[in-house]
């Protein structure tokens, strides 16, 4: 198996209501680094891609060709840093995603 499953606990805002969200993520093992890499099961019928993770700062890369999808809070710099490494860890990623996804 190429990801454990992490419990991930966050607030999800509808409006003014906000709702305690606790799940299970499914995190890619055997990256090293303060960044955590995770898909969503929901997100499998999308192209295959990565979220990516650090404090309350998170991403998305695609993974065919690899490309920035999202970003929320991570600097130009980190976002290069991240690139890097999703393309060092790139077998390892689709390995994963097809795993999870099918």
């Amino acid at each position: 198996m190429r990801f454990e499953f992490v419990e991930l606990t966050y607030y999800l805002s509808y409006g003014k209501n906000y709702n305690l969200i606790i799940s299970k993520i499914p995190t890619v093992k055997g990256i090293v680094g303060s960044y955590r890499f995770f898909f969503y099961s929901f997100d499998c019928e999308e192209p295959m891609h990565v979220h990516v993770q650090r404090e309350k700062m998170i991403c998305k890369f695609w993974l065919d060709p690899i490309s920035l999808s999202q970003n929320y809070g991570f600097s130009p710099k980190e976002i290069n840093q991240i690139r890097k490494m999703v393309k060092i860890n790139l077998k390892k990623l689709i390995e994963a995603w097809h795993e999870h996804c099918g």
